[in-house]
Protein backbone atom coordinates (compact mmCIF):
# COMPACT_ATOMS: atom_id res chain seq x y z
CA UNK A 1 0.00 0.00 0.00
CA UNK A 2 1.48 3.28 -0.91
CA UNK A 3 1.67 6.04 1.36
CA UNK A 4 -1.48 7.92 -0.17
CA UNK A 5 -3.41 5.02 -0.40
CA UNK A 6 -2.83 4.61 3.53
CA UNK A 7 -3.87 8.54 4.15
CA UNK A 8 -6.80 8.36 1.66
CA UNK A 9 -7.99 5.02 3.72
CA UNK A 10 -7.55 6.86 7.26
CA UNK A 11 -9.67 10.05 5.69
CA UNK A 12 -12.78 7.42 5.17
CA UNK A 13 -12.46 6.57 9.45
CA UNK A 14 -11.04 9.74 11.25
CA UNK A 15 -14.52 9.67 12.73
CA UNK A 16 -14.31 6.12 14.25
CA UNK A 17 -14.02 4.84 18.14
CA UNK A 18 -11.19 3.61 18.65
CA UNK A 19 -9.61 2.88 22.60
CA UNK A 20 -7.62 6.13 22.52
CA UNK A 21 -10.92 8.04 20.95
CA UNK A 22 -11.70 8.49 17.61
CA UNK A 23 -9.17 7.62 14.74
CA UNK A 24 -8.48 10.92 13.74
CA UNK A 25 -7.42 11.81 17.53
CA UNK A 26 -4.90 8.82 17.35
CA UNK A 27 -3.46 10.49 14.18
CA UNK A 28 -3.14 13.81 15.83
CA UNK A 29 -1.42 12.28 19.19
CA UNK A 30 1.13 10.38 17.07
CA UNK A 31 1.63 12.22 14.05
CA UNK A 32 1.19 16.33 15.16
CA UNK A 33 3.63 18.08 17.19
CA UNK A 34 3.46 21.77 19.42
CA UNK A 35 5.46 23.95 21.15
CA UNK A 36 4.92 23.09 24.21
CA UNK A 37 4.48 25.71 26.94
CA UNK A 38 7.52 25.04 28.94
CA UNK A 39 10.04 24.14 26.54
CA UNK A 40 11.06 22.73 22.95
CA UNK A 41 8.25 20.59 20.84
CA UNK A 42 6.09 17.59 21.92
CA UNK A 43 3.59 15.26 20.64
CA UNK A 44 -0.34 17.00 20.95
CA UNK A 45 -1.38 15.31 23.69
CA UNK A 46 -5.34 16.06 24.15
CA UNK A 47 -6.15 18.81 27.37
CA UNK A 48 -9.38 18.62 28.99
CA UNK A 49 -11.16 21.15 26.60
CA UNK A 50 -9.59 19.55 23.51
CA UNK A 51 -11.45 15.91 24.80
CA UNK A 52 -14.30 17.27 25.00
CA UNK A 53 -14.69 19.53 22.03
CA UNK A 54 -13.67 16.20 20.17
CA UNK A 55 -16.04 13.52 21.77
CA UNK A 56 -19.18 16.52 21.29
CA UNK A 57 -18.03 18.73 17.83
CA UNK A 58 -20.53 18.22 15.38
CA UNK A 59 -20.39 19.83 11.95
CA UNK A 60 -21.76 23.10 13.26
CA UNK A 61 -20.29 24.39 16.22
CA UNK A 62 -19.59 27.30 18.55
CA UNK A 63 -17.28 27.83 20.87
CA UNK A 64 -16.88 30.26 24.03
CA UNK A 65 -13.62 29.72 25.64
CA UNK A 66 -11.16 31.21 28.24
CA UNK A 67 -7.48 31.90 27.15
CA UNK A 68 -5.27 29.54 26.63
CA UNK A 69 -7.05 26.51 26.40
CA UNK A 70 -5.65 24.95 23.15
CA UNK A 71 -9.10 25.15 21.50
CA UNK A 72 -6.89 26.91 18.17
CA UNK A 73 -4.63 24.34 18.49
CA UNK A 74 -6.78 21.93 18.20
CA UNK A 75 -9.26 22.72 15.78
CA UNK A 76 -5.76 23.57 13.86
CA UNK A 77 -4.93 19.78 13.98
CA UNK A 78 -8.08 18.37 13.38
CA UNK A 79 -8.12 20.35 10.12
CA UNK A 80 -4.69 19.50 9.29
CA UNK A 81 -5.17 15.47 9.77
CA UNK A 82 -8.72 15.73 7.48
CA UNK A 83 -6.35 17.87 4.53
CA UNK A 84 -3.91 15.30 4.08
CA UNK A 85 -6.20 12.20 4.85
CA UNK A 86 -9.30 14.03 2.42
CA UNK A 87 -7.64 14.82 -1.02
CA UNK A 88 -9.54 17.58 -3.11
CA UNK A 89 -10.23 19.69 0.43
CA UNK A 90 -9.71 23.07 1.45
CA UNK A 91 -9.23 24.57 4.55
CA UNK A 92 -9.01 28.10 6.02
CA UNK A 93 -8.54 29.17 9.35
CA UNK A 94 -9.58 33.45 9.83
CA UNK A 95 -7.85 34.81 12.35
CA UNK A 96 -8.72 38.90 14.15
CA UNK A 97 -5.63 40.10 13.47
CA UNK A 98 -2.10 39.58 11.04
CA UNK A 99 -0.50 38.43 14.08
CA UNK A 100 -2.36 35.74 14.95
CA UNK A 101 -2.76 34.41 11.84
CA UNK A 102 0.79 34.40 11.69
CA UNK A 103 0.82 32.74 14.75
CA UNK A 104 -1.95 30.18 13.81
CA UNK A 105 0.55 29.42 10.70
CA UNK A 106 3.59 28.57 12.78
CA UNK A 107 0.96 25.86 14.03
CA UNK A 108 0.17 24.17 10.97
CA UNK A 109 3.50 24.72 9.34
CA UNK A 110 5.12 23.10 12.75
CA UNK A 111 2.87 19.92 12.09
CA UNK A 112 4.24 19.36 8.78
CA UNK A 113 7.79 20.33 9.53
CA UNK A 114 7.64 17.62 11.92
CA UNK A 115 6.02 14.47 9.74
CA UNK A 116 8.37 12.20 8.89
CA UNK A 117 10.91 12.99 6.05
CA UNK A 118 9.48 10.27 3.39
CA UNK A 119 6.20 11.89 3.96
CA UNK A 120 7.43 15.67 3.34
CA UNK A 121 9.38 14.81 0.35
CA UNK A 122 6.33 12.64 -1.06
CA UNK A 123 2.79 12.34 -1.30
CA UNK A 124 2.91 15.30 1.55
CA UNK A 125 5.81 17.84 -0.18
CA UNK A 126 4.53 20.99 -0.91
CA UNK A 127 4.31 23.74 -3.56
CA UNK A 128 3.69 26.79 -1.54
CA UNK A 129 4.91 27.14 1.93
CA UNK A 130 4.32 30.58 2.33
CA UNK A 131 1.86 34.07 2.58
CA UNK A 132 0.09 31.65 5.14
CA UNK A 133 -0.43 29.12 2.75
CA UNK A 134 0.12 25.50 2.30
CA UNK A 135 -0.61 23.19 -1.13
CA UNK A 136 -0.54 19.44 -1.60
CA UNK A 137 -0.44 19.13 -5.16
CA UNK A 138 -0.62 14.79 -4.72
CA UNK A 139 -3.52 15.54 -2.82
CA UNK A 140 -4.89 18.52 -4.46
CA UNK A 141 -5.75 19.88 -0.96
CA UNK A 142 -4.66 22.98 0.39
CA UNK A 143 -4.27 25.10 3.97
CA UNK A 144 -5.21 28.29 4.17
CA UNK A 145 -5.15 30.74 7.35
CA UNK A 146 -6.18 34.39 6.64
CA UNK A 147 -7.42 38.00 8.61
CA UNK A 148 -10.96 38.85 8.99
CA UNK A 149 -9.19 42.39 7.49
CA UNK A 150 -8.65 40.78 4.11
CA UNK A 151 -11.88 39.46 1.71
CA UNK A 152 -11.26 36.10 3.54
CA UNK A 153 -13.83 33.28 1.48
CA UNK A 154 -14.41 35.55 -1.78
CA UNK A 155 -13.96 32.95 -4.76
CA UNK A 156 -12.89 29.95 -2.99
CA UNK A 157 -15.17 26.52 -2.50
CA UNK A 158 -14.40 26.03 1.58
CA UNK A 159 -14.06 22.48 2.77
CA UNK A 160 -13.21 23.08 6.62
CA UNK A 161 -13.55 26.75 7.99
CA UNK A 162 -12.43 28.12 11.74
CA UNK A 163 -13.13 31.22 12.53
CA UNK A 164 -11.20 32.72 15.49
CA UNK A 165 -11.89 35.16 18.08
CA UNK A 166 -15.39 36.22 15.88
CA UNK A 167 -16.29 38.77 18.38
CA UNK A 168 -12.81 41.15 17.83
CA UNK A 169 -13.03 40.81 14.13
CA UNK A 170 -13.03 44.54 12.42
CA UNK A 171 -16.28 46.21 11.09
CA UNK A 172 -18.48 43.34 13.23
CA UNK A 173 -17.40 40.93 11.06
CA UNK A 174 -20.58 40.72 9.67
CA UNK A 175 -19.99 40.61 5.79
CA UNK A 176 -17.09 38.68 6.53
CA UNK A 177 -18.53 35.77 8.34
CA UNK A 178 -21.71 35.83 5.66
CA UNK A 179 -19.32 35.38 2.50
CA UNK A 180 -17.31 32.91 4.37
CA UNK A 181 -20.27 31.00 5.49
CA UNK A 182 -21.15 31.76 1.25
CA UNK A 183 -18.38 30.00 0.34
CA UNK A 184 -18.38 26.53 2.68
CA UNK A 185 -20.10 23.87 1.07
CA UNK A 186 -23.07 22.32 2.07
CA UNK A 187 -21.41 19.81 4.30
CA UNK A 188 -18.44 21.75 5.41
CA UNK A 189 -17.56 21.53 8.69
CA UNK A 190 -17.27 24.82 10.23
CA UNK A 191 -16.28 26.34 13.22
CA UNK A 192 -16.96 29.84 15.69
CA UNK A 193 -14.91 30.54 18.48
CA UNK A 194 -13.91 33.06 20.29
CA UNK A 195 -13.47 34.74 24.45
CA UNK A 196 -16.91 37.28 25.13
CA UNK A 197 -16.19 40.85 24.43
CA UNK A 198 -19.79 41.88 25.66
CA UNK A 199 -23.57 41.19 24.87
CA UNK A 200 -23.42 42.42 21.71
CA UNK A 201 -21.99 41.91 18.37
CA UNK A 202 -21.97 39.16 16.12
CA UNK A 203 -20.35 36.24 17.98
CA UNK A 204 -22.95 36.94 20.97
CA UNK A 205 -25.95 36.88 18.62
CA UNK A 206 -24.23 33.66 16.80
CA UNK A 207 -24.36 32.42 20.61
CA UNK A 208 -27.60 33.35 21.09
CA UNK A 209 -29.14 31.47 18.71
CA UNK A 210 -26.94 28.17 18.21
CA UNK A 211 -29.80 25.88 18.69
CA UNK A 212 -32.45 27.21 16.20
CA UNK A 213 -29.32 27.83 13.78
CA UNK A 214 -28.17 24.25 14.60
CA UNK A 215 -24.69 24.98 15.89
CA UNK A 216 -23.14 22.85 19.33
CA UNK A 217 -22.32 24.87 22.01
CA UNK A 218 -18.79 24.46 23.70
CA UNK A 219 -18.12 26.38 26.72
CA UNK A 220 -14.55 25.84 28.16
CA UNK A 221 -14.06 27.85 31.33
CA UNK A 222 -10.48 28.82 32.86
CA UNK A 223 -10.29 25.82 35.43
CA UNK A 224 -10.14 23.62 32.39
CA UNK A 225 -6.28 24.25 32.42
CA UNK A 226 -4.82 22.57 35.32
CA UNK A 227 -2.06 25.32 35.05
CA UNK A 228 -4.37 27.77 35.90
CA UNK A 229 -3.37 27.78 40.16
CA UNK A 230 -0.95 29.21 42.12
CA UNK A 231 0.74 28.03 45.69
CA UNK A 232 -0.98 29.30 48.70
CA UNK A 233 1.41 31.01 50.97
CA UNK A 234 0.23 32.16 54.40
CA UNK A 235 -2.64 32.00 55.73
CA UNK A 236 -5.75 31.62 53.08
CA UNK A 237 -8.57 34.18 53.68
CA UNK A 238 -12.06 32.65 54.20
CA UNK A 239 -14.08 31.76 50.79
CA UNK A 240 -16.27 34.66 49.44
CA UNK A 241 -19.55 33.65 48.92
CA UNK A 242 -18.92 34.00 44.94
CA UNK A 243 -15.86 31.60 45.68
CA UNK A 244 -17.85 28.84 47.39
CA UNK A 245 -20.58 29.12 45.04
CA UNK A 246 -17.73 28.22 41.96
CA UNK A 247 -16.02 25.03 44.80
CA UNK A 248 -19.17 23.59 45.51
CA UNK A 249 -20.01 23.25 41.69
CA UNK A 250 -16.95 22.28 40.16
CA UNK A 251 -14.63 21.24 42.80
CA UNK A 252 -12.09 23.84 42.48
CA UNK A 253 -9.00 23.80 45.05
CA UNK A 254 -7.69 26.37 47.03
CA UNK A 255 -4.75 26.68 44.73
CA UNK A 256 -7.31 27.82 41.82
CA UNK A 257 -9.11 30.07 44.36
CA UNK A 258 -5.77 31.68 44.94
CA UNK A 259 -4.87 32.14 41.52
CA UNK A 260 -8.79 33.01 40.78
CA UNK A 261 -7.85 36.05 43.52
CA UNK A 262 -4.59 36.81 42.01
CA UNK A 263 -6.26 37.12 38.23
CA UNK A 264 -9.01 39.10 39.54
CA UNK A 265 -7.41 41.79 41.65
CA UNK A 266 -4.63 42.33 38.75
CA UNK A 267 -7.31 42.60 35.45
CA UNK A 268 -10.26 43.45 37.68
CA UNK A 269 -13.40 44.12 35.18
CA UNK A 270 -11.64 42.61 32.18
CA UNK A 271 -10.94 39.09 34.63
CA UNK A 272 -14.42 37.94 33.48
CA UNK A 273 -14.02 38.75 29.92
CA UNK A 274 -10.35 36.74 29.60
CA UNK A 275 -10.89 33.71 31.92
CA UNK A 276 -14.76 32.95 31.55
CA UNK A 277 -16.42 30.98 33.87
CA UNK A 278 -20.12 30.93 32.95
CA UNK A 279 -21.56 31.14 29.59
CA UNK A 280 -23.92 33.99 30.26
CA UNK A 281 -22.02 36.36 32.99
CA UNK A 282 -18.73 36.37 30.71
CA UNK A 283 -20.43 38.22 27.88
CA UNK A 284 -21.83 40.63 30.36
CA UNK A 285 -18.73 41.04 32.04
CA UNK A 286 -16.69 42.31 28.83
CA UNK A 287 -19.39 44.88 28.54
CA UNK A 288 -18.84 48.68 29.06
CA UNK A 289 -22.74 48.61 29.79
CA UNK A 290 -24.42 52.00 30.85
CA UNK A 291 -26.73 50.13 33.15
CA UNK A 292 -25.62 48.03 36.23
CA UNK A 293 -25.67 44.67 35.52
CA UNK A 294 -25.87 43.02 38.72
CA UNK A 295 -29.49 44.74 39.10
CA UNK A 296 -30.45 44.26 35.41
CA UNK A 297 -29.72 40.19 36.35
CA UNK A 298 -31.72 40.69 39.94
CA UNK A 299 -34.64 42.26 37.91
CA UNK A 300 -34.48 39.07 35.55
CA UNK A 301 -34.52 36.41 38.36
CA UNK A 302 -37.70 38.20 39.56
CA UNK A 303 -39.08 39.54 36.93
CA UNK A 304 -42.98 37.53 36.82
CA UNK A 305 -44.18 36.01 33.18
CA UNK A 306 -46.83 37.94 31.51
CA UNK A 307 -50.52 37.92 32.79
CA UNK A 308 -51.23 38.12 29.08
CA UNK A 309 -49.98 37.81 25.86
CA UNK A 310 -51.49 38.56 22.46
CA UNK A 311 -50.55 38.92 18.59
CA UNK A 312 -46.91 36.87 18.86
CA UNK A 313 -45.77 38.46 21.75
CA UNK A 314 -45.93 42.01 20.35
CA UNK A 315 -48.27 43.00 22.85
CA UNK A 316 -47.40 41.51 26.69
CA UNK A 317 -48.94 42.76 29.91
CA UNK A 318 -47.81 41.88 33.32
CA UNK A 319 -50.03 43.89 35.47
CA UNK A 320 -53.55 44.78 34.16
CA UNK A 321 -55.22 48.19 34.46
CA UNK A 322 -56.69 49.12 37.76
CA UNK A 323 -60.13 51.11 36.55
CA UNK A 324 -60.73 54.38 38.02
CA UNK A 325 -57.72 54.14 41.10
CA UNK A 326 -54.34 54.16 39.70
CA UNK A 327 -52.94 56.37 36.79
CA UNK A 328 -50.59 55.56 34.25
CA UNK A 329 -47.91 57.05 31.91
CA UNK A 330 -46.68 55.48 28.25
CA UNK A 331 -43.34 56.56 26.48
CA UNK A 332 -43.45 55.95 23.06
CA UNK A 333 -40.84 55.37 20.70
CA UNK A 334 -41.81 55.24 16.59
CA UNK A 335 -39.65 53.50 14.02
CA UNK A 336 -40.14 54.33 10.52
CA UNK A 337 -42.94 51.54 9.83
CA UNK A 338 -40.66 48.82 7.94
CA UNK A 339 -40.30 45.13 8.53
CA UNK A 340 -36.62 45.82 9.24
CA UNK A 341 -34.45 47.83 11.27
CA UNK A 342 -35.64 49.42 14.77
CA UNK A 343 -39.15 48.84 16.49
CA UNK A 344 -41.73 50.89 17.43
CA UNK A 345 -42.45 50.27 21.45
CA UNK A 346 -44.71 51.81 23.48
CA UNK A 347 -44.01 50.84 27.32
CA UNK A 348 -46.94 51.58 29.88
CA UNK A 349 -45.81 52.22 33.77
CA UNK A 350 -47.72 53.05 36.87
CA UNK A 351 -47.47 56.84 38.14
CA UNK A 352 -47.04 56.18 41.62
CA UNK A 353 -44.51 53.64 42.01
CA UNK A 354 -42.94 53.75 38.14
CA UNK A 355 -44.39 49.96 37.59
CA UNK A 356 -43.54 48.13 34.44
CA UNK A 357 -46.85 47.36 33.42
CA UNK A 358 -47.53 46.73 29.39
CA UNK A 359 -45.40 46.61 26.71
CA UNK A 360 -46.39 47.12 23.16
CA UNK A 361 -43.62 46.23 21.08
CA UNK A 362 -42.68 45.57 16.90
CA UNK A 363 -42.85 46.17 13.04
CA UNK A 364 -45.66 48.55 12.76
CA UNK A 365 -46.97 51.49 9.96
CA UNK A 366 -47.24 54.52 11.52
CA UNK A 367 -51.19 54.87 11.32
CA UNK A 368 -51.35 51.46 13.12
CA UNK A 369 -48.93 51.45 15.67
CA UNK A 370 -50.76 55.06 16.90
CA UNK A 371 -53.74 53.11 16.47
CA UNK A 372 -52.51 50.36 19.13
CA UNK A 373 -50.94 52.81 20.96
CA UNK A 374 -54.49 54.70 21.38
CA UNK A 375 -56.05 51.18 22.26
CA UNK A 376 -53.58 51.20 24.99
CA UNK A 377 -54.11 54.62 26.51
CA UNK A 378 -57.84 53.83 26.76
CA UNK A 379 -57.40 50.34 28.13
CA UNK A 380 -55.17 52.24 31.08
CA UNK A 381 -57.57 54.35 31.98
CA UNK A 382 -56.88 57.15 29.53
CA UNK A 383 -52.88 57.30 30.33
CA UNK A 384 -50.70 60.25 29.45
CA UNK A 385 -49.31 59.50 26.31
CA UNK A 386 -45.43 60.83 25.93
CA UNK A 387 -44.75 59.91 22.24
CA UNK A 388 -41.00 61.21 21.24
CA UNK A 389 -42.05 63.83 18.54
CA UNK A 390 -38.37 63.45 16.80
CA UNK A 391 -38.71 61.77 13.14
CA UNK A 392 -41.57 59.92 12.47
CA UNK A 393 -43.02 60.62 15.95
CA UNK A 394 -44.57 63.64 14.75
CA UNK A 395 -47.14 61.64 12.05
CA UNK A 396 -47.67 59.55 15.37
CA UNK A 397 -48.86 62.63 17.55
CA UNK A 398 -51.00 63.43 14.30
CA UNK A 399 -52.89 59.84 14.01
CA UNK A 400 -53.57 60.16 18.02
CA UNK A 401 -54.83 63.20 17.41
CA UNK A 402 -57.24 61.76 14.55
CA UNK A 403 -58.12 59.63 16.26
CA UNK A 404 -59.47 61.71 19.43
CA UNK A 405 -57.01 61.19 21.83
CA UNK A 406 -56.61 64.13 24.03
CA UNK A 407 -54.16 63.08 26.96
CA UNK A 408 -50.71 63.81 25.54
CA UNK A 409 -48.05 64.92 27.02
CA UNK A 410 -46.42 68.44 26.05
CA UNK A 411 -44.12 70.47 27.02
CA UNK A 412 -42.89 74.32 26.26
CA UNK A 413 -46.30 74.42 24.02
CA UNK A 414 -46.12 71.39 21.92
CA UNK A 415 -47.32 67.70 21.95
CA UNK A 416 -44.76 65.50 22.19
CA UNK A 417 -41.60 64.78 24.01
CA UNK A 418 -37.98 65.83 22.41
CA UNK A 419 -35.59 63.24 22.56
CA UNK A 420 -32.51 66.23 22.41
CA UNK A 421 -28.61 66.36 22.85
CA UNK A 422 -29.73 67.90 26.39
CA UNK A 423 -32.54 65.50 27.48
CA UNK A 424 -31.39 62.35 26.07
CA UNK A 425 -28.54 61.82 28.90
CA UNK A 426 -30.98 62.96 31.58
CA UNK A 427 -33.50 60.73 30.51
CA UNK A 428 -30.95 57.44 30.22
CA UNK A 429 -29.44 59.05 34.01
CA UNK A 430 -32.45 58.67 35.45
CA UNK A 431 -33.29 54.99 33.81
CA UNK A 432 -30.00 53.95 34.82
CA UNK A 433 -30.52 55.59 38.76
CA UNK A 434 -33.60 53.69 38.75
CA UNK A 435 -33.17 50.27 37.26
CA UNK A 436 -29.78 50.54 39.86
CA UNK A 437 -32.13 51.00 42.88
CA UNK A 438 -35.24 49.39 41.96
CA UNK A 439 -34.98 46.68 39.56
CA UNK A 440 -37.66 44.96 40.70
CA UNK A 441 -39.99 47.20 38.83
CA UNK A 442 -39.42 45.96 35.36
CA UNK A 443 -40.38 42.72 33.68
CA UNK A 444 -39.71 42.93 29.94
CA UNK A 445 -37.63 39.82 29.26
CA UNK A 446 -36.89 42.34 25.61
CA UNK A 447 -36.24 45.62 27.52
CA UNK A 448 -33.36 43.47 29.95
CA UNK A 449 -32.10 42.49 27.12
CA UNK A 450 -31.80 46.00 25.70
CA UNK A 451 -30.15 46.68 28.87
CA UNK A 452 -27.68 45.08 29.15
CA UNK A 453 -26.39 46.06 25.09
CA UNK A 454 -26.65 49.45 25.76
CA UNK A 455 -23.14 50.56 25.97
CA UNK A 456 -21.29 53.88 25.92
CA UNK A 457 -19.08 54.09 22.74
CA UNK A 458 -16.17 55.28 22.01
CA UNK A 459 -16.65 59.02 21.45
CA UNK A 460 -18.63 58.77 25.13
CA UNK A 461 -22.49 58.89 23.68
CA UNK A 462 -24.35 55.52 24.96
CA UNK A 463 -26.57 54.07 22.72
CA UNK A 464 -27.26 50.27 21.61
CA UNK A 465 -23.95 48.41 20.49
CA UNK A 466 -23.78 47.74 16.42
CA UNK A 467 -26.44 44.57 16.02
CA UNK A 468 -28.84 45.43 18.79
CA UNK A 469 -31.62 47.34 19.44
CA UNK A 470 -32.72 49.83 22.62
CA UNK A 471 -36.01 50.78 21.53
CA UNK A 472 -37.68 48.97 24.79
CA UNK A 473 -35.00 51.21 26.37
CA UNK A 474 -35.89 54.51 24.85
CA UNK A 475 -39.43 53.74 25.48
CA UNK A 476 -39.25 53.41 29.30
CA UNK A 477 -36.58 56.42 29.56
CA UNK A 478 -39.08 58.81 27.90
CA UNK A 479 -42.12 57.62 30.37
CA UNK A 480 -39.62 57.72 33.73
CA UNK A 481 -38.19 60.82 32.62
CA UNK A 482 -42.09 62.19 31.71
CA UNK A 483 -43.07 60.76 35.46
CA UNK A 484 -40.08 62.84 36.88
CA UNK A 485 -41.41 66.25 35.35
CA UNK A 486 -44.92 65.55 35.75
CA UNK A 487 -44.98 64.91 38.93
CA UNK A 488 -48.19 66.71 39.72
CA UNK A 489 -49.63 65.99 37.03
CA UNK A 490 -51.75 63.38 37.99
CA UNK A 491 -53.05 65.61 40.56
CA UNK A 492 -53.93 68.47 37.95
CA UNK A 493 -55.58 65.61 36.21
CA UNK A 494 -57.81 65.50 38.91
CA UNK A 495 -58.42 68.76 40.26
CA UNK A 496 -59.40 69.44 36.13
CA UNK A 497 -62.41 66.41 36.26
CA UNK A 498 -63.54 67.46 39.58
CA UNK A 499 -63.69 71.67 38.53
CA UNK A 500 -65.67 69.77 35.23
CA UNK A 501 -68.42 67.58 37.51
CA UNK A 502 -68.54 70.92 39.39
CA UNK A 503 -69.64 72.71 36.28
CA UNK A 504 -71.87 70.09 35.16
Amino acid sequence: MTDLDFLKQCGTVLDHRISAGTVRDWLISRMLKIRLKGKGNGWLKLNRAQQEYSARCGQKNIVLKARQLGVTTYVAARFFIQAITRPGTLTVQVAHTEESAQAIFAIVRRFWENLPKELQRGVLRTSRSNVRQLVFPELDSEYRVETAEENAGRGMTIHHLHCSEVSCWPRGGRDTLAALRGALVPNGEIVLESTPRGASGVFYEEWQKAEETGYTKHFFPWWYDKAYREKVRGKFLPLTEEEAELVKLHGLTQRQIAWRRKQWKTLRTLAGQEYAEDANACFLASGECVFDLEAVEKAGRHAAPATESKDNERMLIWLPPNPGKWEYIIGVDTASGGSEGDYSCAEVIERSKGSQCAELHGHFPLQEFAKRVVELGRRYNNALLAVERNNQGYGVIENLKNLGYENIYMHKGQDGFLTSAITRPAMIENLAAIVAEQPTLFQSPRLLDELKTFVRHADGHAAAAEGTHDDCVMAMAIALEVRKRDAGGGAKKKALEMASVAVG
